[in-house]
């Protein structure tokens, strides 16, 4: 019975450890299968991140191709339709007469224009043979004045006006207050011209050079003055070249390369535009009889002189790679007039202060222009950009202050692109004005009676003095330091120790201010005076600096032409600092003329 017993406890036993056994074995596969499943996640997982970066990458791929494809297809449409447009300026400058008329209204082209253009082809071989020789007779003493250094000898070798005959496109008639019609004719001109001219270098190289290819379009003026009442009612008439719209043309060699030769082709060419900008272009006129009498009254007199003082530039850009521009100035109403150069060696903002006297011959279509260089040596100079000033804009006998605007090119209607600014001072003088104001750029401005005599040897009883006075200070220029207002700070601390040198820049005298320790708003309340020999051609220059233990740092300046305080006496004014980042002074600028004589023996 006991085994019975113990046999079946011991089968309790054995169900027992198999049901734990099951049991255990279930949690041994759920943990392997539940392990296979992380595996596989962390696997998939892994293979997501693969494929999303492959995925990425992919799209990103695919995107900046299709964004570059965009861009060429966008820059190639850009580019054909400039190519398109290129064609059509083009083909509109190689548009005839006829072809305008085939694209414009009947009453832009009247019947007379077509008589016109008809008759001067019939009578244009005689107008060859006949003008050929004056043309060329009256052209070169203009080439020879105008002839580059780089040339020693310009002549004609052959002039003919070839057999194509100028169109005119277009006329007008200028209303005239006076007893004459004024016509204004456009014509243009693209002909077969046989020009052949000789020069001579000064290398010694003689070379026929050909001025082929000539197109022009402009605007001739004629004026039929005086009018009489004999046939053909007019006395004599005036032609210039009113407006020149476009001169184009090439120089070659006759057998050879013009470019072998290094200058000469750009010397040429400047000099053939020089000459005929300055020989035939308004207000220049050349008259032509046609019933006797005195003409005299119809040639270019002058009207007024204008004078001109270059002051300053600022703000010019760098052209050079190593180093800074050399900058000079050329000034004129008409080319190759009063032409000044003065370069800077390496600064960007230059300071002349040169005088100029131009003579006006209508200040109604004159104007001052004004051209800043980059000297290049024996190169050629480099634009750095240019200005002009239309003379009818300047009040008679008033001077005026401007800062102008460089530009790339005056013909350009928009220039946004900072090319720097010119500072000049102008006075226009008309003839018969002289004794209706005070003209501060003449060499008696400021003289007494006594120093007009003694400077001309006489006294005012008319006898002559023995000895010859001369006048070597015109004046006591007083300056007053008042104060600055709102300086940038130069010190860590958010300090500045301002003081102020006065310059006299052709003299060089200096004079300090005391230094305002930790102030952006000092005040100095000082007074200088400098002796000036020179009014015309001195400048003061104010510059202010930060006092430092080892030294001194700048902060920024203010120039000055002393033309203000000689007409004025004095003034006093609040002056923006240039080139510093914020800061004004106060200033006050008094004038004293206290002659002073040198004896000197006769």
């Amino acid at each position: 019975s006991l085994t019975h017993k113990h046999q079946n406890t011991y089968q309790k036993k054995i169900k027992q450890n198999a049901k734990i056994l099951v049991l255990v074995y279930r949690k041994l596969y759920l943990h392997i299968f539940l392990q296979l499943l992380v595996n596989q996640a962390t696997v998939l997982h892994s293979f997501v991140r693969r494929m999303a970066f492959v995925t990425g990458l992919i799209s990103g791929v695919i995107v900046g191709i299709g964004l570059i494809v965009v861009f060429v297809k966008s820059e190639n449409a850009r580019s054909k339709s400039r190519s398109a447009l290129a064609v059509t300026i083009a083909s509109l400058a190689r548009m005839t007469v006829e072809d305008s008329k085939k694209l414009l209204a009947p009453e832009y082209y009247p019947s007379w224009l077509d008589w016109l253009n008809a008759h001067l082809c019939k009578i244009w071989p005689y107008v060859d043979q006949a003008a050929s020789e004056v043309i060329k007779a009256s052209m070169e003493p203009v080439l020879e004045q105008y002839r580059s250094i780089v040339l020693s000898s310009l002549t004609f070798s052959k002039f003919t006006l070839g057999t194509v005959a100028p169109q005119f496109t277009g006329i007008s008639i200028i209303e005239d207050e006076g007893d004459g019609i004024t016509m204004e004719l456009e014509m243009n001109w693209d002909g077969n011209q046989s020009i052949i001219l000789d020069i001579q270098t000064r290398l010694g190289v003689g070379l026929p050079v050909q001025v082929k290819n000539i197109e022009f379009t402009g605007v001739f003026r004629l004026i039929f003055k005086p009018l009489v009442t004999e046939l053909p009612c007019f006395g004599a008439v005036s032609f210039s070249l009113r407006h020149n719209k476009n001169l184009d043309f090439k120089l070659k060699v006759v057998g050879g390369d013009l470019s072998s030769i290094p200058g000469v082709a750009d010397a040429l060419e400047s000099t053939i535009r020089d000459a005929v900008e300055d020989s035939i272009t308004w207000p220049v006129r050349k008259i032509i009889p046609i019933l006797p009498g005195d003409y005299s009254d119809l040639e270019l007199k002058p009207v007024g002189t204008l004078e001109v003082k270059l002051v300053q530039a600022q703000g010019l850009k760098n052209k050079d790679i190593i180093g800074k521009s050399d900058p000079y100035a050329e000034l004129y109403i008409r080319p190759l007039r009063n032409k000044m150069q003065t370069s800077k060696n390496n600064d960007l903002n230059p300071i002349w202060n040169e005088h100029f006297e131009f003579v006006v011959e209508d200040v109604s279509t004159q104007h001052l222009t004004v051209k800043i260089f980059d000297d290049e040596g024996l190169q050629a100079a480099e634009l750095l950009g240019c200005a002009h000033v239309k003379l009818s804009q300047l009040e008679p006998g008033k001077v005026k202050d401007v800062w102008i605007k460089l530009v790339k090119d005056l013909d350009l209607q928009r220039d946004n692109k900072d090319r720097g600014k010119v500072h000049l001072e102008l006075l226009y003088c008309p003839y018969g004005m002289e004794n209706t104001f005070t003209n501060p750029f003449t060499s008696d401005f400021s003289m007494t009676s006594l120093e007009k005599a003694l400077k001309s040897g006489e006294t005012e009883d008319g006898d002559l003095v023995n000895k010859k006075k001369t006048v070597i200070i015109r004046g006591v220029l007083s300056v007053t330091v008042i104060s600055a207002e709102d300086l940038p700070s130069t010190d860590l601390l958010g300090k500045t120790d301002p003081f102020v040198v006065l310059t006299m820049k052709k003299t060089g005298m200096k004079n300090s201010t005391r230094v305002v320790n930790e102030n952006l708003n000092p005040v100095w309340d000082q007074t200088f005076d400098f002796v000036v020999e020179d009014g015309l051609h001195d400048m003061l220059i104010v510059e202010v600096y930060d006092h430092d233990t080892f030294g001194k740092e700048y902060i920024g300046r203010c120039i000055f032409t002393l033309t203000r305080v000689i007409l004025e006496g004095e003034y006093s004014d609040c002056f923006t600092l240039e080139g510093a980042k914020s800061g004004k002074i106060n200033l006050s600028l008094k004038w004293m003329p206290q002659p002073i004589f040198r004896d000197s023996e006769q």
